[in-house]
């Protein structure tokens, strides 16, 4: 039976419910999608909470790859089966099908499988967001990466390597270690209590990095901000460990909270994102690997990641 993964109220995985998921007609500018997998990530963990505001429909899910099923009035450019990948708004992956604004849908290249499109679409938007529009990276580009061996931090340490740049991870673990440097991590600072800004400044020389990709918030995103040189950045994308805590007046022209999800909003951002993610998926300029859930275990999915139980990238397997 067709499913979909709604929200009862927001709070914890056990407000997450299965219901019915009926295989609806598409209106004009619409496609029905049949989901063969649906990205897990962080931005679902804070609407679930209820930290960012639900759809009416209190779904889930901001990224997907399946099949064309059907096609409204006036699409064009898809036709039935085709195969294809989303990111972004509207919400509500988390199902079997769904209807879709066509022009959110792109075309997936042959050798691109839906697996590594529904792990890297959104991870890779975000990617692409942070290294050419926050802060322009390149060969001079000292960076550091906050969980370098997760979904988002592993496809920024490939890219960012792809553009020349010094990249520095931080991990929990010296098993995630590896897998940083498995990505490319020119080094790699290990262990939640690390003396982050210690090791910044000794493998730096006490200058600093450039930029830093702040996932996790809390007490790191203040270490963050003191890891960066006086011209430096700090993006900070997500609070996975904790609040946005206040920020010293003298330290706050140093951090930007940009979003991928108002960024992919914008229909050029959008197209030009999708076409450089694609294409650097296509080229294994980026690889993305993947934990599989059923879309039936998709509080588990959401367990796993917010006690940090889980490397690369989840996805829902209707």
């Amino acid at each position: 039976m067709d499913i979909k993964i709604v929200v009862r109220q927001p709070g914890g995985i056990d407000q997450m419910v299965a219901e019915p998921c009926p295989a609806d007609d598409p209106g004009p500018g619409e496609i029905r999608l049949r989901h063969h997998a649906i990205g897990v990530n962080f931005v679902d963990v804070y609407f679930r909470r209820g930290l960012y505001a639900l759809s009416p429909s209190a779904e889930l899910g901001v990224e997907g790859a399946g099949l064309v099923e059907a096609i409204g009035d006036g699409v064009t450019h898809l036709k039935v089966g085709d195969h294809v990948a989303y990111a972004g708004y509207p919400i509500g992956a988390y199902s079997s099908t769904r209807l879709l604004p066509a022009g959110r849908a792109f075309l997936l290249p042959k050798d691109v499988s839906f697996s590594a499109a529904a792990a890297g679409m959104l991870k890779g938007l975000t990617a692409h967001m942070l290294l050419t529009t926050t802060y322009p990276v390149g060969p001079e580009t000292r960076l550091l990466v906050h969980a370098a061996a997760g979904g988002l931090g592993g496809i920024l340490t490939r890219w960012a390597k792809h553009l020349g740049a010094t990249v520095i991870g931080s991990v929990s673990s010296p098993e995630k270690a590896e897998l940083a440097l498995g990505h490319g991590a020119d080094q790699v600072i290990v262990g939640r209590d690390a003396d982050i800004v210690g090791e910044i400044r000794r493998l730096t020389g006490g200058t600093g990095v450039d930029f830093v990709v702040d996932g996790i918030g809390g007490a790191t995103l203040l270490k963050s901000l003191e890891c960066v040189g006086p011209s430096g950045l700090v993006a900070s994308i997500g609070q996975a460990g904790g609040a946005i805590p206040e920020i010293p007046e003298a330290l706050s022209s140093r951090l930007v909270r940009p979003s991928v999800l108002a960024f992919s909003r914008d229909a050029k951002n959008y197209a030009a994102g999708a076409v450089a993610v694609l294409q650097a998926l296509q080229a294994g300029v980026i690889k993305v690997s993947s934990r599989n859930y059923s879309l039936s275990e998709a509080a588990k999915a959401h367990a796993d990641l917010e006690a940090g139980r889980s490397s690369g990238s989840l996805l829902l397997i209707p």
